[in-house]
């Protein structure tokens, strides 16, 4: 299972939640609103859709839960593992790689 998910890229949710989960552990609410200010607005995930990701990434063992001091509430806290960091850089390699692309591309048409 792990060789298709590192060709296949992650989806922007999935990309996402990892990006705000690699600065500091995070609980679900924390997660919404991160998506949405590290997508600027353009994603607003349904609690539905995130714990769906989160189910999947647990799964991958690409995050794990994380027990917190704040237990006022049960909330369930997550954080990054090695794997879901290894995975994630891999990510923006491949981004980085194909705007590279991208940006050379246009400038030879536009020669």
């Amino acid at each position: 299972m792990q060789k298709q998910e590192s060709a296949a890229p992650l989806t922007e949710p999935v990309f996402l939640v990892l990006l705000s989960l690699a600065q500091a552990p995070r609980h679900g609410y924390a997660l919404l609103k991160d998506t949405e200010v590290l997508s600027d607005g353009r994603v607003r995930l349904s609690t539905g859709t995130l714990y769906g990701v989160i189910h999947r990434l647990l799964e991958s063992k690409w995050i794990e839960r994380f027990e917190t001091d704040d237990t006022s509430r049960d909330k369930q806290s997550y954080r990054l593992t090695s794997l879901g960091r290894k995975f994630l850089q891999a990510e923006l390699a491949r981004m980085k790689q194909l705007t590279r692309a991208a940006s050379a591309f246009l400038k030879s048409r536009e020669a």
